[in-house]
């Protein structure tokens, strides 16, 4: 069989292209796209247009640099800073907060009130893996509230939750006491403020929610506002997890 080269001039989609940059989400991409904020050889794109990558393409008028190498950092967010880039009135912003030579985004969020590990990367299309419901990734939590924990709270907590505002139930997860006022959590899924949610179900207040593992990627000894970065067996893990190959 004839072995046949890739060449420059192989294409591939214009969102997955921007995803590998670094620049966002495939699906954030094709927002953007749509709303007219990217230019090729400067003209408007078309959602679904494809490129080789030698083209002049731009986001909101600055012109993107082309693939990077990838980076995946564990970060210790600290609590009072927001998962944002953009919001004006957030006192302490991600982008603000994590200074790092290279651009990067986070894959899943915390919210303002809650601390621990928080991955960021310029992979788009591992934040794209990792935040994507189906594949029922593990996310680890230890939180503290305002009462005693009992068995009841336990057993209700990790059977589903039927969120009236949401109007969803939420998935049976691993949930452990490990002292008086805290518990352990694993969720496989990510709504929003789900802990918080869940817990005020059943007439408990959080005090406190740290997460300390997302799938393989353990908080370990990281300190507020502190971060590592992923590498060697465990970058490999993440990404098989994840079910991609590290490119």
């Amino acid at each position: 069989m004839k072995e046949t080269k890739k060449t420059g001039n192989n294409k591939e989609r214009l969102n997955k292209y921007l995803a590998a940059c670094g620049i966002c989400s495939r699906r954030d991409a094709d927002r953007l796209i749509e709303e007219g904020r990217v230019t090729v050889d400067g003209t408007k794109a078309a959602v679904g247009m494809q490129v080789t990558g030698r083209e002049k393409i731009a986001v909101n008028g600055k012109m993107i640099a082309g693939r990077e190498e990838k980076v995946v950092l564990a970060y210790y967010k600290p609590a009072g800073v927001v998962c944002t880039e953009r919001d004006k009135y957030a006192e302490r912003k991600i982008s603000d907060e994590l200074k790092y030579p290279v651009r990067l985004t986070y894959a899943g969020r915390l919210d303002k009130d809650s601390e621990g590990l928080l991955m960021m990367t310029n992979d788009g299309a591992l934040i794209d893996a990792m935040m994507r419901g189906a594949n029922r990734h593990e996310k680890e939590y230890v939180v503290r509230v305002d009462k005693e924990i009992t068995d009841a709270f336990l057993y209700g907590m990790a059977n589903g939750v039927y969120l009236k505002d949401l109007d969803i139930t939420t998935r049976a997860c691993e949930v452990r006491k490990s002292g008086k006022y805290t518990f352990v959590i694993v969720l496989t899924q990510g709504v929003n403020r789900q802990i918080r949610r869940m817990t005020e179900h059943f007439g408990y207040r959080i005090r406190a929610l740290k997460r300390v593992r997302v799938m393989n990627v353990n908080l370990a000894n990281l300190k507020p506002g502190e971060y590592r970065v992923v590498k060697d067996a465990e970058l490999m893990q993440l990404y098989r997890q994840a079910g991609m190959e590290k490119r």
